[in-house]
């Protein structure tokens, strides 16, 4: 893990979080020292606006807040009143295209001619990614027992494509063909407590407390052409998986706060496995620090800036199953440092049959990537959700 660039991205993230929160200073209440305290005020008597959904109107009459939630991309940003619903679905697509090999672009003949191949025979890689396509669909419920406690659960269900250019033979930079492997099914599930901190004055903390299960396939196989000629099943590379294949760790903290039409927030989150898979492997683990700022136009309408650093660790471990001479079969070209920049809006019910519904979307494009061997760089990612509170 690069954390150099990794301190780079998060500065600049939390630059873009505490301008907007500094520009609202007036508004920070005066005991917020105390809001790290975890007992602080899990058993005062809050007024209505503190025990309310984060919504922060969610009267019979009054104005929803289109900007209630964090952007759509953003998940666990809010809980619950005691005895409530909500039940949400997303869409998320993702295509990635051109290798990288750290930040600077490597072509295929050079990727064919000086990148080792780690399994010996052939010397060099003789099978390259063109690009990659993946859509996956999210449901989502969040359920509050209590003010301080929202349990959530998410499944989710994957298709994944990625395009290769076969070399021949065991050297040089004659092409043999192109194919295209492809994969799809239910992804791991994630099931999360969230446990209110603070919440009073216009400003909100809470805990993340979240666990992924190895409810997705990590043994997918898939027919490829060997440089050979030949056109084996053999199980897919690690990124085509659908799943883990291990018990995760997801721990995490998040802030939102709002004064008048503008609102803000800063999520901080670790994706850590708790051990390697039978295959002999786990996931990279990573850190990840988001920060957002929207802009309420109308109560039915809002707007989002939302910066996200990630730094991410190699593949722990290697599936001996997995073995041809393509990066994408080298455990080692996984993860790296990203920076990305996501512009989303939310529309928000307010009259009618429509009262209460959310729909949301955000677009997130690159602006950084530093990342561990040759791997193919993402291009876009664009991402549409719906929710409804009961």
């Amino acid at each position: 893990m690069n954390v150099t660039s990794f301190r780079r991205a998060a500065l600049a993230a939390l630059v873009f979080g505490l301008g907007t929160s500094l520009a609202r200073a007036d508004t920070l209440p005066a005991d917020m020292p105390n809001m790290l305290s975890l007992g602080g005020n899990l058993n005062t008597k809050h007024t209505a606006v503190e025990v309310a959904h984060d919504t922060m109107s969610h009267s019979a009459n009054g104005p929803l807040r289109a900007d209630g939630h964090a952007p759509i991309g953003v998940m666990g940003d809010h809980l619950h009143k005691a005895g409530e619903w909500m039940l949400s679905y997303r869409f998320m697509a993702m295509s990635m295209s051109d290798n990288l090999n750290g930040t600077d672009n490597i072509s295929n003949e050079q990727i064919v001619t000086t990148v080792a191949n780690r399994f010996g025979s052939p010397t060099y890689l003789r099978v390259v990614p063109r690009d990659m396509t993946m859509k996956m669909h999210m449901a989502g419920a969040m359920y509050a027992p209590t003010d301080w406690l929202t349990l959530m659960a998410m499944g989710g269900y994957a298709s994944k494509s990625m395009s290769h250019t076969t070399y021949q033979g065991m050297a040089g930079t004659t092409v043999l063909g192109d194919f295209d492997v492809h994969t799809s099914g239910l992804t791991d599930t994630r099931l999360s407590g969230l446990v209110r901190l603070y919440g009073g004055g216009g400003h909100k903390l809470h805990l993340n407390l979240g666990m992924s299960l190895p409810t997705g396939s990590y043994k997918e196989s898939a027919q490829i052409l060997a440089p050979n000629n030949t056109k084996p099943y053999l199980r897919a590379p690690y990124a085509m998986q659908l799943g883990s294949g291990t018990f995760d760790a997801m721990p995490g903290i998040t802030y939102s706060g709002r004064a008048d039409d503008i609102s803000w927030g800063a999520q901080a989150s670790a994706y850590l496995p708790l051990g390697k898979n039978d295959g002999g492997y786990s996931l990279g683990r990573s850190v990840q620090l988001t920060v957002w700022g929207a802009y309420q136009w109308q109560p039915w309408i809002s707007t989002s800036l939302r910066l996200t650093g990630q730094a991410a660790n190699q593949i722990d471990g290697i599936d001996s199953a997995i073995a041809v001479p393509n990066q994408t079969a080298d455990p080692d070209n996984y993860g790296g440092d990203r920076l990305d920049l996501s512009i989303g809006v939310n529309l928000m019910g307010q009259s009618g049959g429509l009262r209460g519904h959310r729909l949301a979307a955000e677009i997130t494009v690159p602006m950084h990537q530093d990342l561990n061997g040759p791997q193919l760089s993402r291009e876009i990612a664009f991402t549409l959700g719906y929710q409804k509170a009961f």
